[in-house]
């Protein structure tokens, strides 16, 4: 009997003023939001990991905070992606993984290493940096994810490349940035970037229903899906993620 894939969806960090006319409820106290928020998603991505180092303690009580089965996507701190020549990364990288996340456990969910938008698609230069992302940390099974946003990874060397070491490529639903596809991945991440702020849930209901029927499909195969409503209209993101749950569920 095979063994259904696990859907987790969000939105990107939980600390964004308009979602206190939106989502959060009146007067709820700001230290409470990650506890609310929580509730009503099954992911969030961490996007403050990319402009600072957080400390264990910080990550041991986002766990607490949280419910089970619960994840967090950890984005990368930008020192170990914008660089000029990526296998100079080791020291950079050590220093991200041991900032802490362990203290997750098993709510640490995909790593998002995300690339500049200029970086080009070189493969010594990407290689390199791929042979630096270790397979664990500590106990936990690591899931490297890679966010790569130049045209010139649109190939299949780049993506039998991700796939020889064991990484996932996002699919960006974005006007500005490649739509790169893997139906071989063992798991899928998607960032959704183009909610409309006319629309209480973001993206129209055709869309959000194809978007359910293709996390659905990907659970069914026995892999996960993650799925993230980024940027766009961002005041519409949690109204998007809700909705979208509303059809996996």
């Amino acid at each position: 009997m095979s063994t259904k894939g696990r859907i987790h969806a969000g939105v990107g960090g939980w600390n964004y003023e308009p979602w206190r006319e939106t989502f959060f409820p009146p007067g709820l106290p700001h230290n409470q939001e990650l506890h609310w928020a929580s509730r009503r998603l099954s992911a969030i991505e961490v996007n403050g990991t990319f402009y600072s180092t957080f400390k264990p303690p910080t990550f041991a009580k986002w766990r607490d905070e949280t419910p089970e089965g619960f994840v967090f996507s950890i984005k990368a701190h930008r020192s170990t992606t914008n660089r000029r020549e990526l296998g100079t990364a080791r020291e950079a990288i050590d220093r991200f993984l041991g900032s802490g996340l362990d203290e997750l456990g098993d709510k640490l969910g995909p790593i998002l290493w995300q690339f500049m938008p200029t970086k080009a698609f070189d493969p010594q230069d990407f290689e390199a940096f791929l042979s630096l992302l270790p397979p664990t940390l500590g106990s936990l099974q690591l899931r490297h994810v890679l966010e790569v946003r130049h045209a010139s990874f649109e190939s299949e060397a780049y993506l039998a490349l991700a796939r020889r070491h064991g990484c996932v490529t996002v699919y960006t639903d974005s006007a500005k940035y490649p739509r790169i596809a893997d139906d071989q991945a063992p798991f899928a991440y998607l960032r959704l970037m183009q909610s409309q702020s006319e629309l209480a849930t973001g993206y129209p209901t055709e869309a959000l229903d194809e978007w359910a029927a293709g996390a659905r499909a990907w659970a069914e195969r026995g892999r996960d899906a993650f799925v993230f409503f980024i940027n766009g209209a961002k005041e519409r993101a949690p109204g998007a993620a809700q909705a979208f749950l509303e059809r996996i569920r």
